[in-house]
């Protein structure tokens, strides 16, 4: 059988129309914003006029802890979605954005892969609608005008030194992350230290993904903190008079944009905060949209179960209102053998004994969703070329025997209809009963609240905070900042804060080196061990082998 690069079998699809895509879905041609054939915006003003027509069933896709080998996350989201319809259910996916960053470093792209994936695959991975560019330009602007007022007389009397607003740029840059800026003489500007984060890890990135219209954009870009006064005061954005220029800027970037899977079932894709840094998932605008107009909604959350699952429960349904009916937990073969101790170039080789002792990471992610969401739960195992008969048999026997439900899944090779399996028994748990629940109560502290999804979650042992961390955290307690979520920014490798600490770690602590408050976005971003909100590119990018040529075909992004 010849092999297919994603690239090659998305350019191979026959797209349709995107208003009969639309059609499909059900949106209305006055909602449709097109951006040429295959592309459109969708007025989010559809929620409102459909605000009467009873919510479909929300779905989770999540997965085991990440390995260079693979998940396949979104491989399984658009197969699933595709494998709904195909049984004759009505459904929408609602997935991010992929960010640049990612596609020219180590990741490549994100719309699914083999034969799930969404289309124009391109387009999506690359500039798509400009929401990025869009959320990247509000950003810099209110930086812009926050050193403007510093420059014109500093009436607000900023502290140039507690200034916590960075600028960005969706691309992986290491040089950026600290720099000097305001060099040159009294007319450049007033000299400080400043960085760059990458753009999906921008606060704007999280308002606009967790805002319900224009009106609640604008309130909650009003309430960004910047940095503060001399005096210990927090100077927000609405003091620099900056939010309805940002907004004005974002005016299109709120509307979800709506595409298609290789099968052409209808797919929103919008937004995209990274789920190491940021709170990982799609929307609230999409989500909403499609539950109103789909009567099964698929949705993933960035990365595993730890981070990009908690996040879209404690963060995104608390703040959205939303009840998910089941949850879908990723794994495969490959990643399972490498958290039982493989090396990434031996992963094509059969070890049962290596799976074996891989298969705890899933266990425990599957535990997570079940007792602590409290979400009936499938684990798909995502199948590979390379898996053998008896890795997969012995996967399937283990977790049976421990009362883990499992399905195999081939929507890589096969498309939707490698998934109706799971796709039935996805529709069966959607009727089970579901005890949905948040790991921790908004009315504790906010370190109760941390070592509630460090002990829960990660199943550390405890949390270990340095020294500028407790000032952080008695500053923020003494401003008011206790009632909301808090956003782990931890490393997506492991439960631990350490990333060599494959499978399911015992006996371990996480360490909390940074607090800052996202007032905007509504939640307390704790960084944990290395995390960085700029990464930086391998030692051979992706980008290396991406081309195009003189028709404008793009070869080599995945």
């Amino acid at each position: 059988m010849e092999f297919k690069s994603d690239i090659e079998i998305a350019q191979s699809a026959k797209m349709a129309d995107i208003r009969e895509i639309a059609e499909k879905a059900g949106v209305d041609e006055k909602y449709l914003e097109q951006y040429g054939k295959y592309k459109a915006k969708v007025d989010n003003r559809i929620i409102e006029d459909l605000k009467d027509r009873p919510d479909g069933k929300l779905i989770l896709v999540t997965a085991i802890s990440p390995t260079p080998a693979g998940e396949g996350k979104t491989t399984t989201s658009v197969g699933l979605t595709d494998a709904l319809s195909k049984i004759g259910k009505n459904v929408i996916a609602a997935l991010r954005e992929p960010s640049l960053g990612p596609v020219f470093g180590i990741k490549g792209g994100a719309a699914g892969g083999g034969h799930a994936q969404v289309v124009p695959m391109e387009d999506i991975n690359l500039h798509f609608t400009g929401d990025f560019h869009a959320i990247g330009a509000a950003n810099n602007l209110i930086a812009a005008m926050l050193d403007n007022h510093i420059q014109q007389g500093n009436k607000l009397g900023i502290d140039p030194r507690r200034i916590t607003w960075k600028r960005a740029v969706d691309m992986n840059d290491r040089q950026l992350r600290f720099i000097v800026s305001g060099l040159g003489g009294k007319a450049n500007g007033v000299p400080r230290e400043d960085g760059f984060e990458i753009t999906v890890a921008s606060e704007i990135m999280a308002i606009l993904c967790l805002s319900k219209d224009i009106s609640d954009l604008k309130d909650k870009l009003g309430k960004i903190v910047l940095g503060y006064t001399y005096s210990g005061e927090p100077v927000t954005v609405s003091q620099i008079k900056a939010e309805g220029a940002a907004a004005a800027l974002l005016k299109d970037a709120i509307k979800p944009n709506l595409v298609q899977t290789l099968e052409n079932t209808p797919v929103f894709v919008h937004g995209g905060p990274f789920a190491n840094i940021a709170h990982g998932c799609n929307s609230i605008v999409a989500t909403k949209a499609a539950l109103k107009l789909a009567d099964y909604v698929v949705t993933e959350a960035g990365f595993a179960a730890d981070l990009g699952a908690e996040k879209f429960v404690d963060i995104k349904c608390r703040k959205a209102g939303l009840t998910p009916s089941a949850c879908v937990i990723v794994a495969t073969v490959r990643a399972l053998k490498y958290h039982g101790g493989v090396k990434k170039e031996d992963l094509n080789e059969e070890s049962l004994t290596a799976l074996e002792a891989g298969l705890p990471n899933l266990l425990q992610h599957v535990e997570n969703v079940t007792k602590h969401f409290g979400l009936p739960a499938v684990v798909a195992i995502n199948e590979f070329p390379t898996d053998t008969e008896a890795e997969v048999k012995m996967v399937e026997e283990k977790c049976r025997a421990l009362g883990v439900n499992v399905v195999l899944s081939r929507v890589w090779a096969e498309g939707g209809a490698g998934g109706t399996d799971l796709a039935r028994e996805v529709v069966r748990l959607c009727e089970e009963k579901n005890d949905f629940h948040f790991v921790y109560p908004l009315d504790i502290s906010i370190k109760e609240k941390i070592e509630a999804v460090a002990t829960k979650i990660y199943h550390a042992d405890g949390v270990v905070f340095e020294s500028k961390a407790e000032k952080q955290l008695k500053e923020l307690e003494a401003l008011g900042f206790n009632d909301v979520p808090v956003c782990m920014a931890k490393t997506q490798y492991s439960f631990s804060d350490r990333p060599e600490l494959r499978g399911a770690p015992k006996g371990f602590k996480i360490t909390v080196k940074d607090l800052k408050i996202d007032a905007g976005a509504g939640f307390i971003v704790v960084k944990t061990g290395d995390i960085m909100t700029m990464p930086g590119l391998p030692k051979v990018p992706a980008a290396e082998n991406i081309d195009v040529d003189n028709d404008g075909r793009i070869t080599g992004l995945f």
